[in-house]
Order: structure tokens, then sequence, then C-alpha cells
């Protein structure tokens, strides 16, 4: 049954002052020292940033990609695939991802995990060129972010820029979180039994949609880089306190 009406939607452009609080958002915690999750110290775990740093992934980040999903809860596994995937199917899977015809998408933690993928896959059928499919994984800890919607967002906006009429989305009908983010982006959705179908019609690429996709890949490789060089610090820092502590033993163990 048909949920939802399918309107041709359009990317939110963000305002210059807008893209200036998203810089200091995601700067302000840099020199924090992490916690175990990746976060800085009295970072909300709901805190929810204007703008999302969203990497596209090269082949060189396959073996994060297989870390990513082999991560994943049993259940986050069942609903990303569709049945309950083993870890030989997991990697499977990373292994066969075709850097060269689909885009891949990640989101970092300043521990440079990946906590959040999306894979948007173009058919090459003829007569189905302009057709693309969107899957997404999020770590159970990366929850109430936003980052599904802020994956899927950004996925359209690249479909769009590639030319792709029709974003599909196969999934569970019991994936709810998949569903909504698709509904909300005003979908078409289609139950069948256990599994559901959504559509979403793409309207052509515009400049707009162009410079923006050109500013939020400058604004991630620009938060990675500097997530990076912060890790490297408070790594560093770490290694200096190792070797104070060890000296300090020796002296103990020397006096004694």
């Amino acid at each position: 049954m048909t949920l939802g009406e399918n309107p041709i939607v359009t990317p939110m452009m963000i305002a210059t002052k807008d893209w200036i609080k998203a810089s200091y958002d995601a700067g302000r915690h840099w020199m924090q020292p992490l916690t175990k999750d990746g976060r800085a110290h009295q970072e909300h775990a709901s805190f929810v940033p204007l703008m999302v740093p969203i990497r596209s992934l090269g082949a060189h980040h396959r073996q994060r990609i297989e870390d990513h999903l082999l991560a994943l809860e049993p259940s986050d596994r069942y609903l990303r695939f569709g049945y309950a995937a083993n870890d030989d199917q997991v990697r499977r899977y990373a292994q066969q991802l075709d850097f060269e015809r689909d885009e891949i998408f990640g989101i970092f933690n300043r521990r440079l995990e990946l906590v959040a993928m999306a894979h948007v896959a173009y058919a090459d059928q003829p007569g189905h060129q302009h057709c693309a499919e969107f899957g997404v994984s999020v770590l159970s800890r990366a929850r109430g972010r936003g980052y599904g919607a802020r994956l899927f967002d950004r996925a359209v906006m690249h479909a769009r820029n590639q030319g792709v009429s029709m974003l599909f989305i196969h999934a569970l009908s019991e994936n709810t979180a998949m569903l909504k983010i698709a509904r909300n982006a005003g979908a078409t959705v289609e139950r069948d039994g256990s599994e559901s179908e959504a559509y979403l019609q793409l309207p052509p690429p515009n400049l707009d949609s162009r410079m923006a996709q050109i500013v939020e890949q400058q604004f991630a490789e620009m938060d990675y880089s500097l997530k990076k060089q912060a890790k490297q610090f408070w790594d560093f820092l770490a290694q200096l306190q190792e070797i104070r502590q060890g000296v300090r033993e020796g002296r103990h163990k020397a006096a004694e």
C-alpha cells in the first residue's frame, strides 16, 4: 500500500552564517581529551551539530568499512542486510564494493573510527542508468544524532548531481527508522509483507546543488584533517604519560 506522496525534493541550502556556526561547532572540542567512545569530555551524547562532516570513501577505506559492518549489533546487521549475515558474508560484501561505480559515504568520530556509513549503488542495467539504491548503517553508540538522515541527505545530493532521477530504498518493514527517514524526505513507501520499498524522485542538478556538494566535501576533508592532528596530539601525550609513569615506578623500585 502507498503510504506517502512523492514530491520532487530540493536539497536544503545553508546560509553563510550557518556555515560559520557549523565550523565552530565542528572544532570546539578538537583539543579536549577523548572519551572511550571517541567524543570529547562534556560533549552531550544527544548534541547534533548543524552540519555533520561526511567523507566520500575510497578503496583504501575498505578495511575500515569491513570493521564498521562487523561491529554492528546482530539486530542492526539484520536490518542493514535484510538477513542475519554472518561474518564471512559481511566480509564478502565489503570486498565486493565497487568504488568506481558506486559511492560510499562515511562519518568518523574523533578516534577516526567509522561510526556510520551509506552506500549508494548505481544501477547498470540498460534503461535504469538514472536509478540508484541507498543503504545505511550506524553503530549503536552513535545513534540519536541524526546520522542516518544526514547520510541520506548527502546521498540524495550526490545522486542528484550524478543525474539520478529516482532513488530507491529496499528495507525490512520492521526497519522503521530507515522508512521514517524516507517518508520525511517525501518518498513513496510501499509495503509488501515483511519488506518495503521506498521511491524518491530527484530533480535535475543545478548550480546550488553542485556548489553545496563541493562545500560539504571540503568541510568534511578539513574536519578529518583536524581530527587526525588532534588524535596524533593526544596519542603523543598518552605516550609521554606512559613514559613518565614508567620512570616514576622505576625510581620508586630503586628507592626500595
